[in-house]
């Protein structure tokens, strides 16, 4: 069985903790839906989406430095495929008292928890960013 949603943040955390300048990962919409959310939330610059082969795309982060200092402090996967997390729109974790996000990915797509409490959305969580 692979989890290529823990391969893509396992890439992100590896790429961070070697100060590189950008990452590449094999391009999903999930993957995708993830680093808008990063990006949205300023943990990185921007990310591409480019298509190395016929109908085979990959996906280029360009990671985000504040003083030398990674932007994304820690970065963790909660729900596998083995054991999933739901929650309910009022019952999602605050990380960090609400320094950190929550990627949850609802029946409207991959959200935050703030929008996801806002739009009173539950679903999977599928991983904690601060």
């Amino acid at each position: 069985m692979k989890d290529s949603i823990s391969n893509f943040i396992t890439i992100i955390r590896n790429a961070y903790g070697a100060s590189h300048a950008d990452c590449v990962a094999e391009h999903s919409k999930v993957h995708e839906g993830i680093a808008k959310i990063l990006k949205a939330e300023g943990y990185i610059l921007d990310y591409a989406v480019s298509e190395i082969r016929k109908n085979v795309k990959q996906l280029k982060l360009t990671l985000k430095y504040v003083d030398d200092a990674p932007a994304i402090l820690g970065i963790e996967r909660v729900s596998t495929p083995g054991c999933r997390v739901y929650f309910a729109h009022n019952e999602l974790p605050k990380v960090l008292n609400g320094l950190g996000i929550s990627i949850i990915s609802s029946p409207k797509g991959i959200i935050n928890n703030r929008q996801a409490r806002k739009e009173k959305l539950g679903g999977e969580l599928i991983c904690k960013v601060w």
